[in-house]
């Protein structure tokens, strides 16, 4: 059973430099954000063998969001070996947010 990780300012070019990554920024305050993490739980389960989940909490760590230019959350940024592939902003489905990952594996 794969997790989603949580990543830091610090952490978070190592980890979504290998592979394809899906990173949610969310906040505790955030009611859109509460309803995708556990969309973004069940992907990882059933896609954590293909694909690293890792979340950032955007008042914790401000540097990350800022850099990529990211104003709405929650987002979610998919990299592929460290390049910014695709940026999706506002809830979606698990079926919308698989069929998106599956076009970079």
């Amino acid at each position: 059973m794969a997790t989603v990780v949580e990543t830091t300012d610090k952490t978070f070019e190592a980890d979504t430099a290998k592979g394809v990554t899906l990173t949610d920024f969310w906040a505790t305050w955030c009611g859109p954000c509460r309803m995708q993490s556990p969309v973004v739980e069940q992907l990882a389960d059933e896609m954590g063998d293909q694909v690293t989940f890792n979340k950032m909490d955007v008042d914790a760590n401000p540097n990350t969001p800022q850099s990529f230019g990211i104003m709405s959350i929650p987002t979610l940024l998919v990299k592929k070996d460290g390049t910014v592939v695709d940026s999706i902003v506002g809830y979606h489905s698990k079926d919308q947010l698989k069929k998106i990952l599956d076009q970079y594996l």
